[in-house]
């Protein structure tokens, strides 16, 4: 297992699905942790809850990744309470599917500014705290969407290939100080969107896949575990796909 004692992780969106899983993973590994959430409360104390099983502290803050406002709340929160920052994980998001053609302004810019911006905002405030101490992991939940894009997600698409962009460019700025930052890009995986799809669907899904089978949220998860140890210290710029092999 990774050895993360005594770091801090913070990840955005870890009421459920795969932030839920990334934080209990990091837990697991010894990191505490600080989550965000945007408005389902409950959801996310049991994220907490199940980290605190693991002997590590965890906290919640309610934060809009969308607002510079917010986000700097956020990260008051985190050296108020915790002192610095080890690991950021990105991973709050939304869609707001739709053909180009019919998309709104709303929708395109409601994603835009919450998937793209918002992790802008983060790295931005989290590389400060890292260059002080000269170490940190940086990792950004990107899509396969955003290496290959899909129908009817322009705007998400367009968000997941801007956090790859992101990405390389930030690993060219901060390597020299020590902080690596890296992308996962997950393909179909198990979470409340996907169980909600068609049965004829899902398995029109599985059959891109050469795995056969979506993913699981734990795999997402041990793949940021892996990029935020010290296993994965001469690793930056990279994109990490964790799907079946779809994107072959």
């Amino acid at each position: 297992m990774d050895n993360l004692k005594g770091k801090t992780a913070l990840v955005t969106g870890g009421s459920r699905g795969i932030g839920r899983a990334i934080c209990v993973a990091l837990a697991e590994a010894g990191a505490n942790i600080v989550t965000c959430y945007a408005g389902n409360a409950a959801a996310v104390e049991e994220t907490v809850a199940q980290c605190k099983q693991q002997g590590v502290q965890a906290d919640a803050v309610q934060a809009d990744v969308k607002s510079e406002a917010d986000v700097q709340k956020l990260f008051d929160f985190v050296t108020e309470t915790y002192g610095s920052l080890d690991i950021l994980v990105n991973n709050a998001g939304v869609t707001r599917d739709n053909l180009m053609m019919k998309m709104s302004e709303e929708e395109f810019d409601t994603v835009l500014d919450t998937n793209l911006k918002g992790t802008f905002y983060t790295m931005k405030l989290a590389s400060k705290l890292m260059l002080k101490k000269r170490a940190g992991r940086i990792i950004n939940i990107s899509s396969v969407v955003g290496v290959h894009g899909n129908a009817g997600q322009a705007n998400y698409a367009a968000s997941k290939a801007g956090i790859i962009g992101l990405t390389k460019s930030a690993a060219k700025e901060l390597g020299k100080r020590g902080i690596t930052v890296n992308a996962v890009a997950p393909g179909f995986i198990e979470t409340d969107m996907t169980d909600a799809l068609p049965e004829a669907v899902k398995k029109q899904s599985e059959q891109t896949i050469p795995m056969a089978r979506f993913g699981s949220a734990k795999e997402v998860a041990d793949a940021v575990c892996f990029l935020a140890s010290d296993r994965a210290s001469y690793v930056t710029g990279n994109v990490l796909m964790v799907d079946g092999g779809m994107g072959m």
